[in-house]
């Protein structure tokens, strides 16, 4: 699995982050725990496999907004409590 973050440019509202949010889903349908935050100015999602930046970023210009940054990593699911279980 994989965590993707992205800083994104333009977000002022909740309607933004839908939108981003959207964008996301339409270009990655099987993203896993999406969370957009127009505070921040970011993305974070998880995906089983690496995403298509490339494709991702196009997604994301065509609602409006722009993408700054993108980082991925390698991304373990987290345990139970306090990481044993």
């Amino acid at each position: 699995m994989y965590q993707t973050r992205l800083k994104i440019d333009g977000m002022m509202c909740g309607m933004c982050e839908a939108h981003v949010n959207d964008a996301i889903r339409k270009a990655l349908p099987a993203v896993k725990k999406l969370n957009t935050s127009h505070g921040k100015g970011e993305s974070v999602f998880v995906t089983e496999e690496q995403p298509d930046l490339i494709q991702l970023r196009q997604a994301i210009a065509e609602t409006g907004y722009r993408v700054l940054s993108e980082e991925t990593v390698k991304y373990e699911k987290k345990k139970g409590l306090f990481g044993i279980f």
